[in-house]
């Protein structure tokens, strides 16, 4: 059931910042790149790049906040009222294929509802307030996962368009409920193609053996990272149990284990069936043990560091850490992996080819850092 009614657009509020902004760091031995800390925001969990170089920040706690390019002033387009405990909050921010004309951005909250909690996805426009700055509005819930159910955590929530701009893809987690992710009714689990207006997108591959409309692929854990490729390949990362995080190549249809098979063990210690060949499972492409704790999925298609480009970045949580896979086609491997010192939450690129990350922040600021060849 969409629920449109848990939110409320705030007032814009101007404010000038100067805590932390450009305060350049040294590179570290063996990084490649230079850090400069831009702007610190209140727990931030997604960002995304406005073309005019502006960006779109959210704060887990319901603020999206619209920065400038050089990150010293900032204004509130939208609070948003959202179930922020535990894993919850207000998450992916990412503006329409149309943006230019449309002015849509879309987004995705956890809320609170009947049955427990669940995440949503939404959209709003991003227009001039008439004072002097912006606003999000004609806010719109669009799709919430099925069914709600109690618990803070896994709600996943990240959003990719195809490459022809038709089509959303949303990812839904399990919800630390294990079987749902291979319930064929339920959306908790999987990937999820929808249409630009939320509905199930035609022509989805499980529908004729009694899947819900909306699924794509299923078998998933905690999906927090999708992105498309310059080919049309569509890679997710995801958060593994104790062990066995992974990379995978998002095909329609497919199953991709979860909770029957992965590459880590239970948290109490209890063993889970490695993927093997044959298994019915569709194995990832990457997997790590010790974990890396993926957060937010980029893939490089930028010009500042040539020799990336078609890569993919993933931000690490308990790792701290920016790690990347070197993605040849449709096959990946284990590329580079750099101690950040902090719990990266997201990693984007930026208009220059620069690499931009959000720290994760937690129970203090969360710093924005851009990335620069040295």
């Amino acid at each position: 059931m969409i629920r449109k009614t848990l939110f409320a657009t705030g007032l814009l509020t101007t404010t000038l910042f100067a805590s932390t902004a450009c305060s350049a760091q040294p590179a570290a031995a063996g990084k490649p790149f230079k850090e400069t800390v831009v702007a610190d925001f209140d727990s931030p969990w997604a960002m995304t790049f406005l073309p005019d170089k502006r960006m779109l920040v959210t704060e887990k706690k319901g603020q999206m906040l619209l920065v400038s390019a050089d990150g010293k002033s900032r204004q509130t387009v939208a609070t948003l009222t959202v179930d922020s405990a535990g894993q919850g909050g207000l998450m992916d921010v990412v503006l329409a294929p149309d943006f230019a004309t449309s002015q849509r951005v879309y987004f995705s909250y956890s809320s609170a509802g009947e049955g427990g909690k669940g995440v949503v996805l939404a959209r709003g426009r991003l227009r001039p307030n008439g004072g002097g700055g912006d606003r999000l509005g004609e806010i719109e819930a669009l799709f919430s996962a099925r069914p709600f159910v109690e618990g803070n955590g896994h709600y996943s929530g990240r959003i990719a368009f195809s490459p022809d701009g038709k089509y959303l893809f949303f990812t839904n987690g399990e919800r630390q409920k294990f079987t749902p992710a291979q319930d064929p009714k339920m959306t908790l689990g999987k990937v999820l193609r929808l249409t630009l207006d939320g509905k199930p997108a035609p022509g989805n591959p499980l529908v004729a053996k009694g899947f819900a409309p909306e699924i794509w692929s299923y078998g998933h854990r905690n999906l927090l990272g999708i992105a498309f490729d310059a080919q049309g390949n569509l890679w997710e990362q995801e958060m593994g149990p104790k062990g066995g995080d992974e990379v995978n190549l998002i095909k329609p249809g497919l199953n991709y284990g979860w909770p029957n098979a992965s590459n880590g063990s239970n948290y109490d210690g209890t063993d889970i069936p490695d993927h093997k060949p044959d298994d019915g499972y569709e194995p990832p492409k990457v997997f790590w043990n010790p974990v890396i704790s993926p957060g937010g999925l980029m893939i490089y298609s930028g010009s500042m560091f040539p020799q990336w480009k078609g890569d993919a970045f993933i931000g690490g949580l308990s790792s701290k850490s920016l790690v990347r896979v070197d993605l040849n086609g449709t096959n990946a491997a284990k590329g580079d992996q750099w101690d950040m010192g902090a719990r990266i939450r997201e990693v984007e690129q930026g208009p220059d080819g620069a690499i931009w990350v959000l720290e994760d922040g937690g129970d203090s600021q969360g710093r924005l850092i851009k990335l620069t060849a040295k």
